[in-house]
């Protein structure tokens, strides 16, 4: 039974999804140290040059190499700037489930990427890949974490109360932790048959393995 992803990349009308390159490290670093970033991830902060070099050099390449999972780098086909990434995580290899997490530069915001990246890895996932289904987590208080889980055909499927260490900002300029709820949401295989006519709207998507 295969127990990794292969070393793809996916292209959609508008972006390139790949691995991420050491190019990469300083709009990786900028997007990553954005308040809305840190305010909902548990990565590091503040996120530094080398927290970057790390997660592009090792980190990532060792979730699809060791089975866990596949990281995207997210960026635009015309100009190949960063726009965001999208991580496939926690890979159940027996059910064929897997969890996605995605988070957006903030230059790029509003431009419905976010959305389209995570269709076009979904499609990926269950048309080449067999997979069936497809989770996402979103804190409480994270709107538009939420809309893009909408957006993307996913069911809101419940709450985990008090499931996740989200940050604020202070008086001061600081952070501090809080605790929050996560509103799970899922992605069948069926749910994408209403999904298509988006992703065409896009112009559709197609995968090159091996893509440097």
């Amino acid at each position: 039974m295969t127990t990794t992803f292969p070393d793809v990349s996916i292209s959609t009308e508008r972006l390139v999804l790949r691995p991420f390159e050491s190019a990469d490290v300083p709009a990786y670093t900028e997007m990553m140290n954005d308040e809305m970033v840190t305010a909902w991830t548990s990565a590091p902060h503040p996120f530094s040059a080398a927290d970057a070099a790390r997660w592009v050099g090792r980190s990532a390449p060792a979730e699809r190499r060791e089975g866990r999972g596949i990281v995207f780098a997210v960026t635009e086909f015309l100009t190949q700037r960063l726009v965001g990434t999208v991580r496939l995580l926690g890979t159940d290899w027996h059910t064929l489930a897997v969890r996605a997490e995605y988070a957006t530069a903030p230059w790029a915001r509003g431009e419905g990427y976010a959305t389209e990246s995570v269709l076009a890895v979904a499609q990926w996932l269950f048309r080449d890949q067999k997979f069936e289904r497809l989770e996402l987590r979103t804190p409480a208080d994270d709107t538009a974490a939420q809309q893009v889980a909408q957006k993307a055909g996913c069911i809101s499927e419940g709450v985990l109360r008090n499931a996740f260490i989200a940050r604020t900002q202070t008086e001061d300029g600081g952070w501090t932790d809080i605790r929050t709820d996560l509103i799970v949401w899922s992605l069948l295989p069926e749910d994408l048959d209403g999904v298509g006519e988006q992703l065409a709207d896009a112009g559709g998507y197609a995968t090159y393995t091996d893509w440097r």
